[in-house]
Formats: structure tokens, C-alpha cells, sequence
């Protein structure tokens, strides 16, 4: 029976992690349930899975939880309980880091569906993971697909590229002139996946794509020059990975992310679950692919080089990031002001260069302020 925890049981992620064990209750139990502002989706959960620990707003002391539960006080001592084998890191944004950086140093696995930590602290985590001992589990559907590629390859000596697809969210075909008037609700409306509100607008902007480029080159050790991203608008190859020889393998299936979740938890092994679709080649119509188009998407360029710079510079881009989408949902700027914003903090922050966590902690800060008040500014 595998101990899992898992942070951010309330989101998208979290409830299909949920659907997973649901599928297999007598080798998967929920030792530890975290929902930061969904009290009442976080009781009930608590009260189906049955918990040895809940971690979130408002428990009032433990009233309505089941016998034997108990509240924590912070995510550290739910990922580090000795019952704890695996961390499902579902939370969304920068708040993962410490908990990821905690999961790690506990010697634990890291199942990773938030990839603002790697973003943020790339070296940090990965370096973790290597003195630990504690593997990091791709769950993101584009580095689980890579992963699962490069599984029995020698990825050190035969990788020539890592080819990342993109769907181009949902204003693929709209016309430049009109992306400044989108809404909230308009860049909302993913045409292939169902996903929190969060990525779906980085997934507008390919701020996204830009992420899982970083992501890419942390978790597989991969030169810059050797990972690109492709627009396939279908969504149905995850990602690709070119060899030396000039073969390709490419990861394809339903745009279900209970796939990828599944494997991460049961890692090396690969259990039959009825519950999910089976890839039907004869309803693909086409598969097609796409160049990217860096004018439609300035978000990309900059933030993979925001990657390549290093130091705290990723810290900045996922921080000014988070602060302007979330001030677009709530209609403080408009579509294309997110990326004159986090360009605006890229290029007034001053670098710390090798910066440890505490380093890395405090440029977030700074650029969370940073946006907040040049928003208020321009006002």
C-alpha cells in the first residue's frame, strides 16, 4: 500500500489524483490531504479517503473530520510523516517550492504537477533530488511524455532533440488586433484541455510552453539548444524526443491527465484501469503540426531566455507571471499587458547570482510587489 500526500487536493490535478486511487484503493492510500481555501471540498474529501492528516483554512480544530484525523500546522510535517512515500504536488504556483525542497531533503517521491518550482529553483531541486536520493515523477503531461520516451534509452549520450507540443491555446486563430479586448472568460475556453484557470492562461499566452522548456532542461539534463517547442493543435502526442540515429519516439493519448498522474504513482509499473478512455487512432482525423508564431506569442521567447540567464532571473519571470494572469482574471489589465508587465520586471530586477532558496524566496517577493505596484501606478 503506497502512502501518498497530496497538496492541492481541491484543484483539477487534485481531483483527479483522487480519481486514481479511487481506481485502485486496495494499492494506493490518502495519508495526507491539503486544500488551502476549500474547506468544505477538503471535509469531504477527508471524510471519503480518511486521512491521517489535513492541512488548510478554516478546519476549526479538527470539527467534522474523521476519527484519527488530525490537523497539521504546516505542508513540511505532512510531507515528511514516516507513512508519507510519495508527494503529489498538485498546489499552483511558487507556493510548491518549499514543500517540494522539503519532499526531496526527506528523501521522498516527488510526483511534480506544478512546474513553477523547477522554474523557479531549477538547480536547487534537482540538486536535492541527486543528494537525496528522491526521484522527481514528471506528472505535467508534456515532461511525463518525454520521460516515458527516454525510458531504457542512454538519454546522456543519444538525445539529438526534445520536441515539446503545444496546443496554442485558445486564441490560436484570432487575429492579433483583437487579443488586447479578450477576456477572462474568452482565454479560458481551452479547445483541447480541461485544466485550472491559472495554467489555461499561460497556456493562452504559451507562458506555459516557456515553463516546460525550463522544466525540460532541469529534469532531463538537457542542453537549451536542444529542446523546442512545436504547435499541434490536436493535443494528442504529449512530446517527442529525437535520437542521434534520427528516430523519434513520441508519447500519445486522450487529453486525460489521469494518465500521466497514474503512471507517476506506480512508476515503474503500468496497471490496466477500466476507468479511462483508450486511444482510438480511427477518430484522429489529421494530425498536424505548426511553427511557432513569435509574434502571437512573445511570452515564449522571453521567458526561455529569462531560463537561460539563470540566477534569479526564473524567479522573477514566475512571480511577475503569476501576479499579472492573476490580475487579468480578475480584470485589473488586459490580455497583452501580462507580458509587458513580467517583461518589465525581467528587465528592472537586479540578479543575485548563484542564488540559494532564501535568495530565491526574496526575488519572488520583489516581483510579486514589483507588478502589483506598476499596475497600481499606471491606474
Amino acid at each position: 500500500m503506497k502512502g501518498i500526500a497530496l497538496l492541492g487536493s481541491s484543484g483539477s490535478i487534485g481531483r483527479q489524483t483522487l480519481d486514481i486511487v479511487r481506481a485502485f484503493p486496495d494499492q494506493l492510500k490518502i495519508v495526507g490531504l491539503s486544500a488551502w481555501n476549500n474547506r468544505d471540498l477538503l471535509l469531504q474529501q477527508a471524510r471519503e479517503f480518511k486521512p491521517k492528516m489535513v492541512f488548510g483554512q478554516g478546519l476549526n480544530g479538527g470539527a467534522n473530520l474523521p476519527p484519527d484525523c488530525r490537523v497539521v500546522t504546516s505542508l513540511t510535517e505532512m510531507v515528511t510523516d514516516p507513512d508519507v512515500e510519495v508527494v503529489m504536488l498538485a498546489v499552483v504556483g511558487g507556493v510548491g517550492l518549499m514543500p517540494a525542497l522539503e519532499t526531496l531533503r526527506a528523501g521522498k517521491q516527488l510526483a511534480l504537477a506544478n512546474k513553477e518550482p523547477v522554474v523557479m529553483a531549477g538547480n536547487i531541486l534537482t540538486e536535492a533530488a541527486a543528494r537525496y536520493g528522491a526521484p522527481i515523477l514528471p506528472v505535467d503531461s508534456e515532461p511525463s511524455a518525454i520521460w516515458q520516451c527516454l525510458r531504457g534509452e542512454d538519454a546522456q549520450k543519444s538525445i539529438r532533440r526534445l520536441l515539446i507540443t503545444a496546443s496554442g491555446g485558445a486564441f490560436r486563430r484570432l487575429p492579433l488586433g483583437e487579443l488586447s479586448a479578450m477576456t477572462p472568460e474568452a482565454a479560458l475556453r481551452h479547445p483541447t484541455w480541461i485544466m485550472g484557470k491559472k495554467i489555461t492562461i499561460d497556456s493562452a499566452t504559451l507562458m506555459n510552453k516557456a515553463f516546460e522548456v525550463i522544466e525540460s532542461h532541469w529534469l532531463f539534463n538537457v542542453p537549451w539548444e536542444r529542446i523546442e517547442a512545436v504547435i499541434h493543435p490536436q493535443s494528442v502526442i504529449h512530446s517527442m524526443v529525437e535520437f542521434e540515429d534520427g528516430s523519434v519516439k513520441a508519447q500519445m493519448g486522450p487529453t486525460d491527465m489521469r494518465f500521466p498522474i497514474q503512471h507517476a504513482l506506480f512508476y515503474p509499473q503500468r496497471p490496466n484501469n477500466a476507468n479511462l478512455q483508450r486511444f482510438d487512432p480511427f477518430k484522429i482525423a489529421t494530425l498536424t503540426f505548426e511553427p511557432m508564431d513569435h509574434q502571437r506569442y512573445p511570452c515564449f521567447n522571453m521567458a526561455v531566455e529569462a531560463g537561460k540567464k539563470g540566477d534569479t532571473y526564473p524567479a522573477v519571470l514566475n512571480a511577475a507571471d503569476e501576479e499579472a494572469v492573476g490580475l487579468f482574471l480578475d480584470r485589473g489589465i488586459r490580455f497583452t499587458d501580462i507580458v509587458r508587465y513580467v517583461e518589465d520586471a525581467l528587465q528592472r530586477h537586479t540578479p543575485v547570482r548563484n542564488p540559494g532558496i532564501e535568495e530565491v524566496l526574496e526575488a519572488d517577493a520583489w516581483a510579486r510587489r514589483f507588478v502589483r505596484e506598476a499596475v497600481k501606478s499606471a491606474t
